[in-house]
């Protein structure tokens, strides 16, 4: 696999950053093609709390509105198209000890008996003030089982929840709903080789 560098979200001018940390995990196969992906900028916050801190210090590129507009989309996203599990056991086995709860803790609604991932982040792309059919301009992030992130259509693994960068535009596409549909088995979450290892990993466009 390659990394791809990104920059870290700041909470204080950018002159005074650091480069560290996210960075996003893959080869893609439109770079063997000779492609390039359109790119968008983005960052990641472990919660709405960092966005806003660093969007009032001037340490982001978005502002504290759109860190409220773009955190209740990937709320909303989370509910309908999070991976959903038959069980407690099942979900933690792809995303960690303690990182799971049932579908009707996490969203209201549904049946105790099954199981989604605990929202670990949110990524949020530059997307959120123009329209583009098809395209979110955020993603809940997860954790997987070996310590990574990965959003809600498991498109990608980033090794934080704490970073800036230029990502590929299709990491914000809007997933398959999962609510009402039945949960992932401990035998289908192995047929596909676990959540989001069906899909293709991309890196930043333009490196």
């Amino acid at each position: 696999m390659t990394d791809t560098p990104l920059h870290p979200v700041q909470t204080r001018p950018r002159k005074r950053s650091r480069a560290v940390a996210l960075t996003i995990l893959g080869a893609a196969a439109f770079a063997l093609a000779g492609c390039r992906e359109e790119a968008v900028e983005a960052e990641a916050f472990p919660d709405l709390g960092a966005c806003k801190a660093a969007a009032e210090q001037g340490g982001s590129t978005f502002s504290s509105l759109d860190c409220d507009i773009a955190f209740q989309e990937a709320q909303t996203l989370h509910a309908e198209a999070a991976p959903r599990y038959e069980s407690q056991e099942v979900c933690e086995e792809l995303h960690g000890e303690g990182n799971c709860g049932s579908e009707q803790q996490a969203t209201g609604s549904g049946g105790g008996s099954i199981f989604m991932p605990l929202i670990a982040g949110y990524l949020i792309g530059s997307m959120l003030g123009g329209s583009r059919q098809g395209m979110a301009a955020s993603q809940p992030l997860y954790r997987t089982q070996d310590g990574r992130f990965t959003n809600a259509a498991g498109t990608a693994a980033y090794s934080s929840n704490t970073g800036r960068g230029n990502i590929a535009a299709n990491q914000f596409t809007r997933p398959a709903a999962t609510a009402g549909q039945p949960p992932m088995t401990r035998a289908t979450a192995a047929a596909r080789g676990g959540f989001g290892s069906s899909g293709s990993t991309r890196p930043a466009a333009g490196t």
